[in-house]
């Protein structure tokens, strides 16, 4: 990651927007075009960092560059500055909308991204508003690239218990091989599970994955995802 990307970065969660997509959202552009410019797969020019550092109270030079006019300089006598009020207070915890829910999973996945569900939570996050109201909603951290390009390493995904899954929808599959052995955990995009088999499909390498019905522990909807 580049230090102008990383700046960046920096002064998107300093201005309470703790997903890459939420500031997306705020700033009105396309998601995937924020994050190439925070994750340093494209550069950004001055014309977006004066966006960018109006959004996040921060100044433009400075993420272009890392020199902070403001810094040095100091506000005019008398002047004051807008800025957005952030949706959530960190500190000893996390206040704001919602409730908070555990984030699943770990830095290295399988071949097929998969890995154990071992109960570990990584972190805690504010639930968004969809599940906030949902009983059992948790978020697992992706590993790997085996679903990209619907879904990077390390995007979280936000999972309902509650809702039926239906063919086509994304979910996260626990699945226990040997008796008493880890459950593993597969986030893919749902085929078909019936009496015999459960059937996913994976995007990258693009095949079928197939687990004996037996195994199945749980089929979960992906309600949403984002980056943290």
């Amino acid at each position: 990651m580049s230090e102008r990307a990383e700046r960046l970065r920096e002064a998107r969660v300093k201005a309470g927007y703790r997903f890459a997509s939420d500031a997306a959202n705020a700033l009105g552009i396309v998601a995937s075009t924020y994050r190439a410019h925070e994750n340093g797969q494209n550069e950004f020019e001055l014309s977006e960092a004066e966006v960018y550092g109006r959004k996040f109270n921060v100044d433009p030079l400075w993420l272009l560059t890392g020199t902070d006019r403001r810094n040095s300089a100091g506000p005019a006598p008398g002047s004051t500055m807008a800025v957005d009020a952030p949706n959530a207070r960190v500190g000893a915890k996390v206040i704001g909308q919602g409730e908070k829910i555990p984030v699943f999973g770990q830095a290295v996945g399988g071949v097929d991204g998969e890995f154990i569900m071992n109960g570990n939570v990584l972190y805690e996050v504010m639930a968004p508003p969809i599940l906030s109201d949902i009983s059992g909603a948790y978020a697992v951290s992706v590993s790997g690239d085996s679903m990209y390009p619907r879904y990077e390493d390390g995007e979280v995904c936000f999972v309902d218990p509650s809702r039926r899954v239906r063919k086509g929808d994304y979910v996260i599959a626990q699945i226990r091989l040997e008796e008493g052995g880890a459950l593993l955990a597969y986030v893919k995009k749902f085929v078909r599970h019936n009496s015999s088999e459960l059937v996913l499909e994976q995007f990258n390498p693009h095949k079928e994955l197939r687990f004996e019905a037996h195994t199945v522990h749980s089929v979960h909807y992906i309600a949403l995802a984002g980056n943290a």
